[in-house]
């Protein structure tokens, strides 16, 4: 593509390895066009909507776009699906890809690839899309749950930024045994733990093994009669977030009903800080999926509303 803009701040999805691999490397691809570290920040959904766009230049990867961000001097990198088309803004955009792969891609053209970041980008691609016929489907969501379980800053300490240190990293041992062990068991129990949220909407409970795949296993051998299930997780600063799946499609309608988004089919949303409990989340949830019906008001309550009144011919 044409030169590139000069960022201010490079701006990434703070909820997963996608936005994880995709601000790293874009990190990297600015220090060697413009020879300076650029300010890398992460945001869940929720905080990204609320986050003020300040800066007058900006790169942006793996979060939706925005008209806010059609902007001279802003790039977008993603892959998640928009009908609103830019004007001023910098877009690069394919649906068929991981945003860690466009932003790869972009590497390359710079000089930037080598053999561990097209493994580790494969990889990224295979989790991210979820493509179960890959035959590195089981190892990529082992990568995948690194900073599921870890957290995105934790990590990024642990390999100090440096991308192709997650490469044979010991931790995958620890997502290895516990997708062996943990996996099966939290499957078993999370099946038979499924609480209705709406009519389309099961709330999993869970308590061990990798929440998206059970869920996946759920949703393929139709276990519950919900076609969106929802697992909800509480991070250490009391905010609960809830991840939600489904098959065709019917997830993301949800996610945004709660200010959150993503993909078709993976997607999710921060709760309120007021909710900071899994069962305050679970009744948040059902008051605002599957609110009660209002109910019509008592014939006697008619009658008082006109009680008094002087009706004119």
């Amino acid at each position: 593509m044409d030169t590139l803009p000069r960022p201010e701040v490079i701006l990434t999805h703070e909820s997963d390895l996608d936005g994880f691999v995709s601000g790293l490397l874009l990190q990297r691809l600015a220090r060697k066009i413009f020879n300076a570290d650029i300010r890398l920040e992460s945001y869940h959904y929720n905080n990204w909507k609320l986050r003020e766009l300040r800066e007058k230049s900006g790169w942006v990867c793996d979060f939706s776009f925005e008209a806010r961000l059609d902007k001279p001097d802003w790039l977008l990198i993603d892959h998640h699906a928009t009908e609103i088309q830019p004007k001023s803004a910098h877009f690069i955009h394919d649906v068929t890809k991981s945003a860690g792969t466009l932003c790869y891609e972009l590497c390359k053209e710079h000089g930037l690839g080598s053999p561990q970041l097209d493994r580790l980008i494969h990889l990224n691609n295979v989790a991210d899309l979820f493509l179960e016929d890959d035959p590195d489907f089981v190892i990529a969501n082992d990568f995948a749950n690194l900073v599921k379980t870890y957290q995105f800053w934790n990590l990024h300490a642990l390999i100090e930024g440096q991308l192709e240190r997650l490469l044979d990293h010991p931790l995958l041992e620890v997502m290895a045994v516990k997708r062996r062990i943990e996996d099966p068991l939290g499957y078993a129990w999370s099946k038979a733990n499924v609480a209705e949220i709406s009519p389309t909407v099961g709330y999993v409970d869970t308590v061990v093994g990798n929440n998206n795949l059970i869920v996946h296993q759920l949703l393929e051998k139709k276990a519950t009669a919900y076609p969106v299930l929802l697992t909800l997780f509480r991070k250490a600063n009391n905010t609960v977030v809830a991840s939600l799946r489904s098959r065709n499609g019917e997830a993301l309608k949800i996610a945004e009903k709660l200010q959150g988004g993503g993909h078709a089919n993976a997607c999710g949303a921060t709760l309120p800080r007021s909710v900071k409990s899994i069962p305050d989340a679970v009744e948040y949830l059902r008051r605002v999926l599957a609110p009660a019906p209002q109910k019509d008001p008592p014939l006697n309550s008619l009658e008082a509303l006109f009680e008094g009144m002087e009706i004119k011919s």
